[in-house]
């Protein structure tokens, strides 16, 4: 079993930028990729970006350019780096992890909301 914790959401601001932080709490486990999904209101869960333990990336439809996923393995984190944010990026942020076997598993998720 893994836990995964994610960070960095909150309040943003149109065109402006947010960092989410994706730690899991066990060394050497055997990562195959990590990704950022995320779920808007009323909509169905969707790929932000993805990151393969050997550092390859893919993004969702339209999205890379505002989004970048990073890894920084030694701590145990992945992270997205979201610019230029739309009121339609408001959704709760998601970070998955599968491992080399196939299991996969979730955080809780971190907000991104607009002010209203």
């Amino acid at each position: 079993q893994v836990q995964l914790v994610e960070s960095g959401g909150g309040l943003a601001q149109a065109g402006g930028s947010l960092m989410l932080s994706c730690t899991y709490d066990r060394s050497n486990f055997d990562v195959n990729y990590m990704a950022w999904w995320r779920q808007a209101p009323g909509k169905q869960r969707e790929l932000v970006a993805a990151v393969t333990f050997a550092g390859h990336t893919n993004y969702g439809d339209s999205l890379e350019g505002r989004f970048s996923i990073s890894q920084d393995w030694a701590k145990n984190t992945i992270y997205l780096q979201a610019t230029n944010l739309k009121p339609e990026d408001t959704a709760i942020y998601y970070c998955k992890l599968e491992n080399k076997l196939g299991f996969a598993y979730w955080g809780q998720g971190t907000h991104v909301t607009f002010p209203s």
